[in-house]
């Protein structure tokens, strides 16, 4: 018996140890767990948190551009003023020239600048065609008007440019000479 009563004291004191590292590992998964939760609940916040700077970006990123811009609205309402009581056109037409520069200076900090037509070949990507015109001396497909400008914004095309591009002219019937259309 004294056999039987090692072995179940060896069970036993194994079973006992076996309990306290379940026990120890169980004490750590918990606290990985709360670790977890924590870090969890840190980056919901933190995601939250950024989602709200981004809807503030998006909602006050054009702050500046419109301060700029209200600036030249009260230029065009006093040139309309003074052209008013000075009953004189050119004094509206220099106050609209005046805000017009003001807004490609607005435009040009922006990033945005026209983009070039007159003697250029025609570009699908920053052109369009309203009509083609019959040019002598002209290589085709050049761009020989511009309707209305363009524009890019950095390396982005915002607007294309509407213009008028050469085509070679066709080349016109001979009149008959010397017959008779009878």
């Amino acid at each position: 018996m004294s056999e039987e009563k090692s072995t179940s004291q060896r069970r036993i004191s194994r079973l006992e140890k076996l309990t306290r590292e379940l026990e120890e590992e169980k004490r750590r998964s918990d606290e990985y767990l709360t670790r977890l939760k924590y870090m969890q609940a840190d980056f919901e916040n933190y995601r939250k948190r950024v989602d709200r700077q981004i809807e503030d970006i998006k909602r006050y990123s054009n702050e500046r551009l419109v301060s700029d811009l209200l600036e030249t609205v009260d230029e065009l309402e006093m040139a309309i003023k003074a052209a008013r009581t000075s009953n004189s056109i050119e004094v509206l037409i220099q106050g609209v020239e005046m805000s017009l520069r003001k807004i490609q200076n607005i435009l040009a900090n922006e990033g945005v600048t026209p983009i070039e037509t007159i003697g250029k070949p025609f570009d699908p990507t920053r052109h369009s065609s309203a009509a083609t015109i019959e040019k002598e001396g002209v290589e085709e497909g050049t761009i020989v008007e511009e309707i209305r400008k363009g524009y890019i914004m950095k390396d982005k095309v915002i607007r294309p440019s509407i213009v008028k591009v050469a085509v070679k002219p066709c080349p016109k019937p001979e009149t008959l000479q010397g017959g008779s259309n009878e």
